[in-house]
Protein backbone atom coordinates (compact mmCIF):
# COMPACT_ATOMS: atom_id res chain seq x y z
CA UNK A 1 0.00 0.00 0.00
CA UNK A 2 1.10 3.15 -0.93
CA UNK A 3 2.33 5.62 1.96
CA UNK A 4 1.50 9.44 0.63
CA UNK A 5 4.20 11.12 3.38
CA UNK A 6 6.40 9.09 4.89
CA UNK A 7 8.69 10.49 7.86
CA UNK A 8 12.40 8.90 8.06
CA UNK A 9 14.05 9.63 11.53
CA UNK A 10 17.68 9.07 11.40
CA UNK A 11 19.42 7.94 14.44
CA UNK A 12 22.56 6.25 15.40
CA UNK A 13 24.96 5.71 18.74
CA UNK A 14 28.00 6.34 17.21
CA UNK A 15 27.94 10.36 18.03
CA UNK A 16 31.04 12.35 17.42
CA UNK A 17 29.99 14.77 19.95
CA UNK A 18 28.34 13.02 22.05
CA UNK A 19 28.05 9.11 21.66
CA UNK A 20 25.09 7.35 23.00
CA UNK A 21 23.10 10.59 22.90
CA UNK A 22 19.91 9.24 21.41
CA UNK A 23 19.51 7.06 24.29
CA UNK A 24 20.05 9.02 27.04
CA UNK A 25 17.11 9.18 29.45
CA UNK A 26 14.94 12.40 29.82
CA UNK A 27 12.24 11.82 32.17
CA UNK A 28 13.03 8.02 32.37
CA UNK A 29 12.54 7.89 29.04
CA UNK A 30 15.52 7.76 25.83
CA UNK A 31 15.50 10.49 24.09
CA UNK A 32 15.06 9.13 20.98
CA UNK A 33 11.90 7.95 22.91
CA UNK A 34 10.66 11.21 23.65
CA UNK A 35 11.29 12.61 20.33
CA UNK A 36 8.69 9.66 18.28
CA UNK A 37 5.86 10.86 21.03
CA UNK A 38 5.88 13.97 19.94
CA UNK A 39 6.56 12.76 15.83
CA UNK A 40 3.61 10.61 15.83
CA UNK A 41 1.36 13.37 16.99
CA UNK A 42 1.96 15.03 13.34
CA UNK A 43 -0.97 14.78 11.50
CA UNK A 44 0.19 15.11 7.70
CA UNK A 45 1.96 12.28 8.61
CA UNK A 46 1.41 8.52 7.10
CA UNK A 47 3.98 6.53 8.32
CA UNK A 48 7.48 7.03 10.90
CA UNK A 49 10.52 4.86 10.37
CA UNK A 50 13.43 5.20 12.45
CA UNK A 51 16.59 4.38 9.69
CA UNK A 52 19.85 3.48 11.54
CA UNK A 53 22.95 1.42 10.91
CA UNK A 54 23.52 -2.18 10.55
CA UNK A 55 26.18 -1.69 12.74
CA UNK A 56 26.31 -3.52 16.42
CA UNK A 57 26.42 -0.73 17.94
CA UNK A 58 22.70 0.55 16.73
CA UNK A 59 20.76 -2.77 18.46
CA UNK A 60 19.72 -0.28 20.87
CA UNK A 61 18.14 1.63 18.65
CA UNK A 62 16.08 -1.52 17.10
CA UNK A 63 15.26 -2.53 20.14
CA UNK A 64 13.61 0.46 21.61
CA UNK A 65 11.59 0.54 18.12
CA UNK A 66 10.77 -2.56 18.84
CA UNK A 67 9.36 -1.77 22.50
CA UNK A 68 7.56 1.11 21.21
CA UNK A 69 6.29 -0.48 17.98
CA UNK A 70 7.91 1.78 15.09
CA UNK A 71 8.81 0.53 11.98
CA UNK A 72 12.76 0.61 11.86
CA UNK A 73 15.34 0.32 8.79
CA UNK A 74 18.87 -0.61 8.88
CA UNK A 75 21.55 0.61 6.35
CA UNK A 76 24.99 2.08 5.79
CA UNK A 77 26.71 3.61 8.45
CA UNK A 78 28.23 6.27 6.62
CA UNK A 79 26.18 6.73 3.66
CA UNK A 80 23.29 8.67 5.08
CA UNK A 81 21.61 9.10 1.77
CA UNK A 82 21.35 5.33 0.93
CA UNK A 83 20.04 4.84 4.02
CA UNK A 84 17.06 7.28 3.10
CA UNK A 85 16.69 5.78 -0.27
CA UNK A 86 16.11 2.35 0.92
CA UNK A 87 14.22 2.69 3.67
CA UNK A 88 12.24 4.99 1.30
CA UNK A 89 11.55 1.92 -1.50
CA UNK A 90 10.32 -0.23 1.17
CA UNK A 91 7.03 1.84 1.40
CA UNK A 92 6.77 4.00 -1.97
CA UNK A 93 5.87 6.98 -0.53
CA UNK A 94 5.07 10.47 -2.70
CA UNK A 95 7.06 12.66 -0.15
CA UNK A 96 9.14 12.38 2.51
CA UNK A 97 10.18 14.14 5.94
CA UNK A 98 13.46 14.07 7.12
CA UNK A 99 13.73 14.15 10.98
CA UNK A 100 17.25 13.76 12.77
CA UNK A 101 17.63 12.28 15.86
CA UNK A 102 18.85 14.93 18.04
CA UNK A 103 15.72 16.69 18.13
CA UNK A 104 13.88 15.94 21.19
CA UNK A 105 11.58 19.02 20.52
CA UNK A 106 10.65 18.65 17.57
CA UNK A 107 7.02 20.32 17.49
CA UNK A 108 4.28 18.19 16.16
CA UNK A 109 2.58 21.33 14.68
CA UNK A 110 5.52 22.45 12.77
CA UNK A 111 6.24 19.35 11.10
CA UNK A 112 2.35 19.53 10.28
CA UNK A 113 2.87 23.44 8.95
CA UNK A 114 5.97 22.56 6.90
CA UNK A 115 4.20 19.57 4.84
CA UNK A 116 1.13 21.73 4.39
CA UNK A 117 3.28 24.44 2.81
CA UNK A 118 5.22 22.08 0.89
CA UNK A 119 2.00 20.37 -1.07
CA UNK A 120 0.02 23.54 -1.14
CA UNK A 121 3.41 25.15 -3.07
CA UNK A 122 3.77 21.99 -5.09
CA UNK A 123 7.60 22.77 -4.02
CA UNK A 124 9.99 19.34 -4.65
CA UNK A 125 12.10 20.32 -1.16
CA UNK A 126 10.70 22.96 0.97
CA UNK A 127 11.99 23.18 4.94
CA UNK A 128 12.06 25.63 7.87
CA UNK A 129 15.47 25.93 7.25
CA UNK A 130 16.26 28.51 4.21
CA UNK A 131 16.62 30.12 5.86
CA UNK A 132 16.65 28.97 9.62
CA UNK A 133 14.17 31.37 11.53
CA UNK A 134 12.78 28.91 13.71
CA UNK A 135 15.06 27.38 17.19
CA UNK A 136 17.39 25.04 15.78
CA UNK A 137 16.27 21.74 16.61
CA UNK A 138 12.66 22.33 15.01
CA UNK A 139 14.13 21.49 11.88
CA UNK A 140 11.94 19.80 9.15
CA UNK A 141 12.84 19.30 5.52
CA UNK A 142 10.30 17.55 2.93
CA UNK A 143 11.00 16.40 -0.80
CA UNK A 144 9.53 14.31 -3.19
CA UNK A 145 10.34 11.06 -3.10
CA UNK A 146 11.37 11.29 -6.63
CA UNK A 147 13.85 14.03 -5.97
CA UNK A 148 15.03 11.55 -2.92
CA UNK A 149 15.64 8.84 -5.60
CA UNK A 150 17.79 11.47 -8.15
CA UNK A 151 20.08 12.13 -5.11
CA UNK A 152 20.53 8.95 -4.59
CA UNK A 153 21.72 8.17 -7.98
CA UNK A 154 23.56 11.10 -8.63
CA UNK A 155 24.78 12.71 -5.60
CA UNK A 156 28.78 12.12 -5.28
CA UNK A 157 30.61 14.08 -2.58
CA UNK A 158 30.74 12.36 1.09
CA UNK A 159 29.16 15.95 2.32
CA UNK A 160 26.13 15.19 0.03
CA UNK A 161 25.92 11.30 1.09
CA UNK A 162 26.28 12.13 4.73
CA UNK A 163 23.55 14.73 4.88
CA UNK A 164 20.85 14.13 2.44
CA UNK A 165 19.60 17.01 0.81
CA UNK A 166 22.04 19.31 0.06
CA UNK A 167 21.85 17.72 -3.53
CA UNK A 168 18.47 19.57 -3.65
CA UNK A 169 18.35 22.24 -1.98
CA UNK A 170 21.34 23.58 -3.37
CA UNK A 171 20.49 23.24 -7.23
CA UNK A 172 17.52 25.97 -7.42
CA UNK A 173 17.64 25.98 -10.84
CA UNK A 174 16.61 22.40 -10.95
CA UNK A 175 14.09 21.67 -8.07
CA UNK A 176 11.16 23.97 -6.66
CA UNK A 177 12.53 25.02 -3.64
CA UNK A 178 10.13 25.96 -0.69
CA UNK A 179 11.48 28.23 2.55
CA UNK A 180 8.77 28.41 5.32
CA UNK A 181 9.22 30.85 7.39
CA UNK A 182 8.77 31.97 11.37
CA UNK A 183 7.94 35.76 12.30
CA UNK A 184 9.76 36.83 14.59
CA UNK A 185 12.95 35.05 13.89
CA UNK A 186 13.90 32.70 16.46
CA UNK A 187 17.07 31.04 14.80
CA UNK A 188 19.09 32.21 17.84
CA UNK A 189 17.89 29.87 20.11
CA UNK A 190 19.70 26.41 20.23
CA UNK A 191 16.67 23.31 21.07
CA UNK A 192 19.16 20.51 19.27
CA UNK A 193 21.49 18.20 21.32
CA UNK A 194 25.25 17.78 20.09
CA UNK A 195 26.84 18.71 23.64
CA UNK A 196 26.24 17.82 27.10
CA UNK A 197 25.11 21.17 27.82
CA UNK A 198 22.47 21.09 25.06
CA UNK A 199 21.29 17.57 26.65
CA UNK A 200 21.07 19.56 29.95
CA UNK A 201 18.60 21.95 28.47
CA UNK A 202 16.28 20.06 26.75
CA UNK A 203 16.25 17.85 29.98
CA UNK A 204 15.15 21.29 31.96
CA UNK A 205 13.01 22.04 29.32
CA UNK A 206 11.05 18.61 30.07
CA UNK A 207 10.96 18.79 33.83
CA UNK A 208 9.05 21.98 33.37
CA UNK A 209 6.46 21.81 30.93
CA UNK A 210 6.24 17.89 30.58
CA UNK A 211 4.56 16.91 33.78
CA UNK A 212 1.22 19.21 33.22
CA UNK A 213 1.59 19.36 29.74
CA UNK A 214 3.26 16.15 27.91
CA UNK A 215 1.93 17.84 24.59
CA UNK A 216 3.47 21.20 25.04
CA UNK A 217 4.62 23.07 21.63
CA UNK A 218 7.13 25.49 20.31
CA UNK A 219 4.89 28.61 21.94
CA UNK A 220 5.23 26.74 25.27
CA UNK A 221 9.04 26.47 25.31
CA UNK A 222 9.25 30.52 23.95
CA UNK A 223 6.78 31.27 27.03
CA UNK A 224 9.36 29.42 29.28
CA UNK A 225 12.11 30.98 28.13
CA UNK A 226 10.90 34.34 28.95
CA UNK A 227 10.38 33.13 32.68
CA UNK A 228 13.42 31.72 32.99
CA UNK A 229 16.44 34.01 30.82
CA UNK A 230 19.11 31.88 32.69
CA UNK A 231 17.72 28.97 30.71
CA UNK A 232 19.31 30.49 27.18
CA UNK A 233 22.98 30.66 28.66
CA UNK A 234 22.98 27.25 29.59
CA UNK A 235 24.47 26.41 25.65
CA UNK A 236 24.60 29.84 24.62
CA UNK A 237 28.36 29.13 23.31
CA UNK A 238 27.42 26.82 20.70
CA UNK A 239 27.21 28.37 17.08
CA UNK A 240 24.30 26.85 14.78
CA UNK A 241 24.52 24.05 12.68
CA UNK A 242 28.01 23.39 13.76
CA UNK A 243 29.38 20.91 10.97
CA UNK A 244 26.72 21.27 8.62
CA UNK A 245 28.60 23.51 6.48
CA UNK A 246 30.12 21.58 3.39
CA UNK A 247 34.46 21.50 3.94
CA UNK A 248 36.34 21.57 0.52
CA UNK A 249 38.10 18.89 2.34
CA UNK A 250 39.03 16.65 5.34
CA UNK A 251 36.21 14.73 7.37
CA UNK A 252 32.65 15.42 7.79
CA UNK A 253 30.42 14.79 10.52
CA UNK A 254 27.90 12.49 10.13
CA UNK A 255 24.06 12.97 10.69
Amino acid sequence: MTTKVLAILQARMSSSRLPGKVLMPILGEPMLARQIERARRAATIDRLVVATSTERSDDPVAALCTRLGVDCFRGSLDDVLDRFCKAAERYAPEQVVRLTGDCPLIDPEVIDDVVRFHLAGGHDYSSNTLPPTFPHGLDVEIFRAACLAEAGREATSPFQREHVTPFLRRQPQRYRLGDFRHSPDLSALRWTVDNPEDFELVCQIYAALYPSRPNFVLDDIVELFKNNPDLARINARYRRNEGSVEPPTGNQHRS
